[in-house]
Order: structure tokens, then C-alpha cells, then sequence
């Protein structure tokens, strides 16, 4: 005898009652008249690339100027000593980002400060002195290039991490700046707190040294062209680098890594980009390569309909896919609901494949915006089972000396002290010679201030003497003997 089971035997009826509600929101753009210094600007202005760029904002004077009197001074004075005193990227917010900025609030409404300071974007695109943890800003063990990429060259730009791929950063600049840059050793301008490092040399010698490279080097499959931002090489420039990449025959992936597709996607929706993006694309298709676009976005509030419109540009040209790389950060995106909201926007709304989100890199002035590993294991956790398998998002730890790993691959976790350690199945050039580095355990490190109090003492006494057991001179862990 069949015995058939029905709602009220299986919790059916609870089906909607989850911990995130799916509800699809259309896109939207911001108003940028609301701003006072914006309130003439006309939708063709708005999409002009060349306005926008001419009109980005890059110091607090600017800054006034288009937000008057909205924002109390305490505000810039707040921006000002962050600037002078902690900032490790200079200030460089082009419209369109400036514009998903407290979004929300209407004109002639109070409050306009408040929503500004708690704003997601704002925390890490303009950040004030007042975010940061005076205790704990920086870790211990932060480092200007955390993941040693520069180390890594192999010609100047080219990172050689992985195997077979590797970054090709082919210039320091970006159209925007974002405050938890991993890259905030070199890219962009100088501030007080930082002297920037800089590529010394020619553009040109350095593309054609990268190719050169490449073409001695058939095990390499995979490259990343990336800087700073692609958006900021002339079209022509770019083109003409991918169409040498394309004629080596061993390259079968080649992924555009820009963030400037929700900063700046006027940009990417210029004819003469979408027209030259089509030709590389066609090329590409023709020889069985995969060609990619990988850009940056951390919250909701920046997938706007031009970024959507620049997306689908982009696929209709040709690429294989458009993919989203974020960054997991506090006050920004860290709860499940901030995760989701973004992935069904991205997903559902612009076109954009939900792709990775890395736990922010552990440089300098980053504590007051990095998650611990337990929180970063319980999101990944929490989002499953709502998006479609292919656009669920990998939450990563990218680990010094070893790569991205899932934040569950973690083979060993002290929550007290905030150390996990990580293993890696590959070589890389910082390798030492004649030491089995596979079996290694290499150290991540949780941020200080949410740790037990046990933990934080601990780590207070290490900051005192420098004397880190889980350390030999920076390195990670020796091997066994």
C-alpha cells in the first residue's frame, strides 16, 4: 500500500517562511540631481565617459562642490584626517560610483550625514578616519604587497603564481580607487601613509616582455590582463595585446579584469569599445578561446540599469561570460542577506555571473573591514541552496604563499587566537629550493578585534616582541623535519 505524504506531513507549507525571501527588484538609477553640484547635468552628459572621468571626484574640495552643504563638516574634517594620516589609496570616485552613494535619501529629508557615514559604498570607496580600529588598524603581520605578487614577477607585471595562469598587470592606474586595494602597493598615487612602488618600465617594452615570456613558456594556458584597470589602457592599446595573445596557440583562457564596468560602464558601453571587445571576441571564437570579463562589485546598491546595459553590450559583442569577483568586508557586505541581494541582482537582473567573494587581503589599515575565517565558512554556508549551482559564489581566502582556497579547505583553525593554516598542491617561485613545500602548513590571521579576550592579549604580547611561534622570519612554517 502507497502511503502519499502531503504538506502537512512534509513542511511544505513553511516553504516560504525562509531566512532570506527572494523577492525580484527591478534596477534602478540613482537621481545624480539630487546632488547639488549635479542638479543641471543631463542624461547625456551622464553618459558620456568623457564627462565622467573629467568630472571624477579626487580631493575633498571636489568632493564639496558636488555635495555642498548636505554633508556636516565633521564629515570632512573626519575625510581629511583619514587622508592625512591612514589613507593607503588617494581619493579618485568618478560619478557614476559617487552617485550609488546613499541612494536612497530624498531631497529635502534630514539625516543626509548619517546615511552617508553608514552608506555600504561609501565605507570602502571613501573612507574617514573614524571607521578605522585605533587599536587594531593594521595587523601585525600586514604587508604593502600581501600576496607577493611583485615577488612573483617573472617579467616586470607578470605575476607567474599559478601553474598555468598568470596576472598581467599592465599598468598602475584605475578610474576609481577603492580603499582595501590588495594591489595598494603600487597602485595609484602616493599618500602620506604610503610611497607607492612603481614600474619602471616602457609600456610597450614591458607588453612585449610579457609576450615574449609567454611564447617561451607553453605551460601557461590562463592570463588575467589586468593592472590597475583595463579601462584606463587607450582601446586601441588593449586590442592590439589581445590580438598578440590570441596568436599564441598555447593561451586558451584570457580574462579582462575591471572594475570600472559599475564604476565607470560608460565606458564599456563606448561603440568603439563594444565594437573593438566584438572583433577580439570573434577571433577568440574562432580559435577555441575562452574570453572573459571579471569586474568588482561589492554591494547591491552599485548594479545599476547602465551596468546591466554595459553587461549585455559586452555578451552581445561576444565574450564568453562576465563575472564578478568581490571582496568580503564589514560594514559592507558581511551577512547573507547583503550576499544574496547582490547575487540576484547580478545574476537575475544584469547578466553578471556571481563568481568568487575573497576575504579581504590583509594589508595595511584593512583590520576595521576584514571578516575571521568562521564568519566567511558561515556565509558561504548560508547562501547555498538559493541561487542556481553555476551562480553560487566561492568564498576564498587568497593565503600568502599558497593561492585561493575555499575558506572550508582550512586544515587547522585556533578561533582563540584567529590562526588557520593551509596547505597547496603547487610549486611557486618563492619556493625554497630543496624543502618538500607541499607539505607545509602555511598561517592566515583572523582580525585581532573580534577575538576572545585571551586571544587578544596573546596577540598584544606577539605585536610587543615580535615573537610569533607560528612564524620564522615572516616565513611561513618550516618543513618537517
Amino acid at each position: 500500500m502507497t502511503t502519499l505524504i502531503g504538506p502537512e506531513q512534509t513542511g511544505f507549507t513553511a516553504a516560504t517562511d525562509q531566512p532570506y525571501a527572494y523577492v525580484r527588484r527591478a534596477l534602478s538609477e540613482p537621481d545624480w540631481r539630487r546632488y547639488p553640484g549635479w542638479s543641471a547635468v543631463t542624461d547625456a552628459q551622464w553618459r558620456d565617459p568623457q564627462w565622467q572621468r573629467a568630472h571624477t571626484v579626487k580631493n575633498i574640495r571636489q568632493l564639496r562642490d558636488v555635495v555642498g552643504g548636505l554633508l556636516d563638516d565633521r564629515f570632512y574634517a573626519d575625510l581629511a584626517e583619514d587622508q592625512q594620516r591612514w589613507a593607503t589609496m588617494s581619493m579618485l570616485l568618478p560619478p557614476q560610483m559617487l552617485n550609488t552613494t546613499a541612494p536612497h535619501w530624498i531631497p529635502g529629508s534630514a539625516g543626509f550625514t548619517e546615511a552617508f557615514y553608514a552608506d555600504p559604498i561609501r565605507r570602502y570607496m571613501l573612507p574617514v578616519c573614524s571607521d578605522r580600529d585605533r587599536q587594531w588598524c593594521s595587523h601585525p603581520y600586514a604587508e604593502r604587497d600581501s600576496l607577493h605578487e611583485s615577488d612573483m614577477w617573472v617579467v616586470e607585471g607578470l605575476t607567474h603564481r599559478y601553474p598555468t595562469k598568470v596576472l598581467a598587470e599592465l599598468l598602475s592606474t584605475c578610474p576609481q580607487y577603492c580603499g582595501h586595494c590588495t594591489r595598494m602597493d603600487l597602485i595609484g598615487k602616493s599618500t602620506p601613509a604610503v610611497r607607492k612602488s612603481k614600474l619602471a618600465l616602457d609600456p610597450a617594452d614591458r607588453r612585449q616582455r610579457m609576450l615574449d615570456y609567454l611564447r617561451a613558456t607553453p605551460t601557461v594556458r590562463d592570463v588575467v590582463v589586468s593592472g590597475g584597470d583595463v579601462a584606463n589602457v587607450p582601446w586601441p592599446r588593449l586590442e592590439a595585446f589581445l590580438l598578440q595573445l590570441l596568436d599564441i596557440d598555447t593561451i586558451r583562457d584570457i580574462r579582462l579584469a575591471t572594475k570600472a564596468l559599475a564604476s565607470l560602464p560608460q565606458h564599456w558601453l563606448q561603440p568603439v569599445v563594444v565594437e573593438g571587445v566584438g572583433r577580439v571576441a570573434r577571433l577568440a571564437a574562432a580559435r577555441g578561446v575562452n574570453l572573459a570579463l571579471h569586474t568588482h562589485i561589492n554591494h547591491v546598491q552599485s548594479v545599476t540599469p547602465l551596468v546591466a546595459a554595459a553587461a549585455r553590450a559586452l555578451l552581445d559583442a561576444g565574450l564568453r561570460d562576465v563575472r564578478n569577483q568581490g571582496v568580503l568586508m564589514r560594514g559592507v557586505n558581511a551577512t547573507a542577506d547583503d550576499l544574496l541581494d547582490l547575487c540576484f541582482a547580478l545574476q537575475g537582473e544584469a547578466n553578471i555571473l556571481p563568481y568568487y567573494f575573497y576575504m579581504c587581503d590583509m594589508i595595511p589599515n584593512a583590520e576595521h573591514w576584514r571578516t575571521p575565517l568562521w564568519q566567511a565558512q558561515q556565509l558561504q554556508l548560508s547562501i547555498m541552496g538559493y541561487l542556481p549551482g553555476f551562480a553560487t559564489p566561492r568564498v576564498v581566502c587568497d593565503v600568502p604563499y599558497v593561492g585561493k582556497r575555499w575558506v572550508h579547505q582550512a586544515v587547522r583553525y585556533d578561533r582563540e587566537l584567529g590562526i588557520s593554516y593551509w596547505t597547496k598542491n603547487y610549486h611557486t617561485g618563492l619556493d625554497v629550493t630543496g624543502c618538500d613545500t607541499l607539505d607545509r602548513v602555511y598561517p592566515f590571521y583572523d582580525p585581532i578585534d573580534g577575538l576572545p579576550a585571551s586571544g587578544q592579549t596573546w596577540w598584544r604580547q606577539i605585536a610587543d616582541t615580535d615573537d610569533d611561534p607560528t612564524r620564522t622570519d615572516g616565513q611561513p612554517e618550516p618543513c618537517p623535519a
